[in-house]
């Protein structure tokens, strides 16, 4: 008995010798850093920090193998008082949200399922994750499993929704999906995002070269969500205003509906009534910024690529001047867009908004004479220079020179700079076929003028201006003459009183796509004019580039551009970037926006030291897919969009007063209805689309009752 419990005892003692010293030979000192560190978390263990739980995040801090941020649940509270017990401070952090961008869900076309797959990692793997397409969501709810802190749930539409209240960015959704169509975002991702192959891109995205999410917008403006659908427009164009009154809307090129013979669903018309509601509140919805970077950027040309460029980059927190050859902002917008198309007073209320944010404007500041590009670069950390095409071409025929012979963009600001011009009982002739020479023709109806001629060398179907621009002319009383060429100017005593043109017929195609006029030899023929307008194309002025900025590696195309990265934007001098009509040469307005806002992130990231190229599968242009042309439209009915209610032409054409309207609730209503909610192949059926609508109507009358109504009684 007394054996053994002496074999115990001392079995005890050797154990406790043994472990006395390892203690001493194995002692790790633990920092009491970690324990406060640990009590600083929230205890949440969601892993969002890429650690096991808050422990493991705890030591990676004191360890310097994490930051003191890494906790993402807690939130700058929280990452505050982890900088404190580590003795230091926290700067600003951009904080991280969840979203999705799948649209499919339930109306997918193609569903496959299998009974053993149990989330969407399974599926992914067992089978690609085919259910709709290689862009959708699997609809297994994976995300909505992974988030600890209730922010997702799984819709009726079969699509995870997120609530942004409950969202902490812990990035476990993110991770949980195999599809990438959740992912995290904060401020400066969305204002800078472009669009990717492999996101599931409606045909109109695709075609924007602002590249806005049109589907987005379209459905909350149909659900009366005004506010959402201008943020929605604003994350990508500042200009909702300009854009929904001038705007060609390329996208509409790309809208379903069109391809069941029907008419394209006109996204202005919608934007337009958001943006007027906008502009009638008492007081705007300020935009989120980021706080201020240190960073200064100055921004040559205060048109639309200008101001887009200055609205995002103010956005990120850089302080910016705009300088302007101008007594005003708005460039080609103001000084090239006549009134009755779009107000100044609606210019200026778009404009004021970008002000707002802080931008500093300089006005009358010639590049070349009041500043020049080394002293911007001397002052400022970026440049940006976005001075559009100013300089018009030439006719090139005897007698240019004559008095009454003005070039397009020359006429058209001379209204808008407070020149008289009388064109009362003249005749005018306009030679063009864009926008510009639709402008002039109506502008000088207005300007009392008792004929005017548009001469143009091919026929209507060949004219590059907008389809509503060529018809509202010709209602307005607009006289086509095509197939027709100037070849001489005749006046008297300096003044123009003829012009001689000749016939063409179209031969084969040019580059353009469009059939080659050539002249039909001995067709001359004579017409009497006071006034000729040549409205035959613009291009930059680059008197500005001195030899020095040349021999520095600014280079100037042939075409009187800025040649830089067509990606970057970036030019051969690395503090200055391009963008608008002084790089593409003239373009849309839309153009100018998307370029100038592609700029914004370039010039944002060279400021943070970072590498400005864009990520492999990024679409910095417009990129219509394959894809999403290669499926066939069924099930829609024919649906003609809703009228545009505008002045009578008659009326219209006494003042300068803007022609078309807004539309009213109803009729927008109506027109965000016919829209399918496109992604890159999916899309609402009637039947779908009317069991979706009449759960949003919650009993209530619907958009589709809405419709049906306008169109019966629209004539």
């Amino acid at each position: 008995m007394f054996t053994p419990a002496l074999i115990m005892l001392s079995i005890g003692l050797a154990s406790a010798v043994l472990l006395a010293v390892a203690a001493k030979v194995f002692y790790v000192e633990v920092d009491p850093r970690v324990a406060a560190v640990e009590e600083s978390l929230p205890g949440a263990n969601c892993g969002g920090c890429g650690y096991t739980g808050c422990s493991a995040c705890a030591e990676a801090v004191v360890n310097k193998l994490a930051p003191v941020t890494a906790c993402v649940a807690g939130g700058p509270d929280v990452a505050a008082k982890v900088a404190r017990v580590m003795g230091g401070d926290v700067g600003f952090v951009e904080p991280k949200i969840a979203e999705h961008y799948c649209t499919g869900g339930d109306r997918a076309i193609r569903k496959y399922y299998y009974d053993g797959a149990l989330d969407c990692k399974a599926m992914a793997g067992l089978y690609g994750g085919d259910i709709l397409c290689s862009y959708g969501c699997l609809g297994m709810g994976s995300c909505v499993k992974a988030c600890q802190f209730g922010a997702l749930r799984m819709g009726d539409e079969g699509l995870p929704v997120l609530d942004p209240e409950r969202c902490v960015g812990c990035g476990a959704c993110e991770r949980a999906c195999p599809q990438g169509v959740i992912q995290l975002y904060t401020l400066s991702d969305r204002l800078l995002h472009l669009n990717r192959v492999d996101e599931c891109l409606s045909p109109c995205k695709q075609l924007c070269p602002a590249q806005i999410d049109i589907p987005a917008y379209v459905d909350f403006a149909g659900k009366g969500r005004y506010q959402e659908a201008v943020n929605i427009i604003k994350e990508r164009n500042p200009l909702p205003l300009i854009c929904g009154r001038v705007c060609p809307a390329p996208c509409e090129s790309g809208c379903r509906r069109a391809a069941i013979a029907d008419e394209p669903v006109h996204h202005n018309y919608i934007k337009r009534f958001v943006a007027d509601w906008e502009m009638s509140l008492p007081e705007r919805e300020k935009p989120s910024m980021l706080p201020d970077s240190g960073k200064k950027v100055a921004i040559v040309g205060g048109g639309p690529s200008g101001l887009s460029a200055a609205w995002f980059l103010r956005r990120l927190g850089h302080a910016v001047t705009i300088y302007d050859s101008k007594p005003a902002l708005g460039g080609m917008a103001r000084y090239g867009i006549p009134e009755y198309r779009l107000p100044k007073k609606t210019l200026d209320f778009e404009i004021q908004q970008i002000l707002d944010l802080g931008v500093e404007a300089r006005y009358n500041q010639e590049l070349g004479q009041d500043i020049t590009v080394a002293g911007l670069e001397a002052e400022y950390d970026a440049v940006y220079l976005a001075m559009g095409a100013w300089d018009n071409q030439a006719l090139r025929v005897p007698g240019e020179d004559l008095d009454g012979v003005w070039k397009g963009t020359e006429f058209l600001q001379k209204r808008e700079l407070g020149i008289k011009v009388d064109l009362t009982g003249k005749k005018v002739i306009v030679v063009g076929g864009g926008n510009t020479a639709m402008d002039a023709c109506r502008s000088s109806l207005r300007m009392g003028a008792n004929e005017v001629v548009l001469l143009y060398r091919r026929t209507k179907k060949e004219m590059p201006a907008s389809a509503i621009e060529i018809e509202a002319a010709e209602h307005e009383g607009v006289k086509y003459h095509f197939l027709a060429a100037p070849s001489k100017l005749l006046g008297e005593n300096g003044k123009l009183k003829q012009i001689e043109y000749i016939k063409m017929e179209l031969g084969e195609p040019d580059k353009s796509g469009r059939r080659r006029p050539v002249p039909i030899e001995g067709s001359e023929t004579m017409m009497d004019a006071d006034v000729v307008i040549a409205a035959i194309g613009q291009m930059p002025r680059v008197e500005w580039a001195t030899e020095d900025l040349v021999k520095r590696g600014l280079k100037i195309t042939k075409w009187k551009t800025i040649d830089a990265n067509e990606v970057t934007l970036q030019t051969g001098l690395a503090k200055v970037f391009t963008g608008g009509d002084i790089w593409s040469g003239p373009a849309l307005l839309v153009d100018a926006i998307g370029t100038g806002r592609r700029a914004a992130r370039s010039i944002h990231l060279f400021l943070k030291g970072e590498d400005i190229s864009i990520p492999k599968g990024a679409l910095y242009k417009p990129t219509r897919m394959p894809v999403s042309r290669e499926i066939p439209v069924e099930g829609v009915a024919s649906r003609k969009k809703v009228p545009q209610p505008e002045l009578p032409a008659a009326e219209r054409i006494k003042s300068f007063d803007e022609v078309d309207l807004t539309l009213t609730p109803e009729l927008m209503e109506a027109e965000a209805a016919r829209c399918l909610r496109c992604g890159t192949i999916c899309y609402w059926r009637d039947e779908d689309w009317q069991k979706h609508m009449i759960k949003q109507a919650g009993g209530k009358r619907g958009a589709m009752e809405v419709l049906e109504q306008i169109l019966r009684e629209s004539p």
